[in-house]
């Protein structure tokens, strides 16, 4: 194969990582659009990431994207932080030029993305709740806020670790913030949960009227059906209710377009990966 046709390398690094879209979304965008590049799936040690992602980067890889567990790791790895990850404090996507190991953040622009381009949902004005404090509420936080919310909310188990968000993020958004115990009586037209419910299969313990008339609830998790949270919602009488599938998808292109230049549309691959929410 001559030079000019040799594939562009990148990958998705995670443990465990066979249950990963990635390579088939990357797959799907590369084809759309003319790119001659190669993804694949690489499934670090838990103590090997960095060491992955050096080797990796040493066979020719020109960028990675992070999953759990290292998602912290990928950022203290990283040379340069964008402030998307600085503020999230977590990298979802690496890009290598020369010996500089440039990270990126794309969770919260890919859900806000989903959320007012794929789901029609205009995010101005709006009581915005979300159910969670950790890395992916951190990294949605400041995409979020940019639409202008009349008000975004956090609540968590833990009131202190929402606290924490508060004041880490005081420089830039004024956050309500509290633990499921002080929903009683609030009202929010957006909830999202980025809790890990939708993975463990536990309910919260969520008010019955916190879902406002013509409300969504947005589920993270994606590819799970009916999670707790919105058979919760549906039962409150929410009809609006969506999975994270196109957060997952939008925050691939947005990867693809820093890598690549180019950024590809995303509906169709959306509508492929799609679980039917029943």
């Amino acid at each position: 194969m001559p030079a000019t046709c040799t594939p562009d390398r990148y990958a998705v690094i995670g443990h465990p990582i066979g249950h990963s879209k990635s390579p088939q979304i990357h797959a799907a965008f590369a084809q759309a659009s003319g790119q001659i590049m190669a993804y694949s799936a690489i499934e670090a040690p838990l103590h090997g990431f960095a060491a992955t992602v050096l080797a990796f980067r040493a066979q020719g890889g020109r960028g990675v994207n992070v999953t759990l567990p290292f998602k912290l790791q990928a950022l203290a790895l990283a040379s340069d932080a964008l402030q998307s990850a600085r503020a999230a404090g977590a990298a979802n996507a690496l890009k290598f030029e020369g010996d500089r190991i440039w990270a990126q953040n794309f969770d919260g622009v890919g859900l806000v993305n989903d959320i007012q381009c794929n789901l029609g949902f205009s995010l101005a004005g709006k009581r915005v709740l979300l159910l969670g404090a950790g890395g992916a509420a951190r990294g949605a936080i400041l995409p979020l806020a940019a639409q202008r919310p009349a008000l975004l909310a956090v609540a968590n188990r833990s009131a202190d670790k929402a606290h924490r968000l508060k004041r880490d993020f005081a420089a830039h958004v004024e956050l309500q913030t509290g633990g499921f115990d002080e929903l009683a009586g609030e009202v929010f037209d957006l909830v999202l949960n980025a809790t890990s419910t939708g993975l463990s299969h536990a309910a919260l313990p969520l008010p019955a009227h916190l879902f406002a008339a013509d409300a969504l609830a947005y589920e993270l998790v994606y590819g799970q059906g009916l999670t707790p949270f919105l058979r919760q919602a549906r039962a409150a009488g929410v009809h609006q209710l969506a999975d994270g599938v196109g957060m997952l998808v939008e925050q691939a292109a947005e990867a693809f377009a820093w890598w690549r230049g180019v950024r590809p549309q995303t509906r169709p691959v959306i509508a492929r990966l799609s679980v039917p929410l029943v």
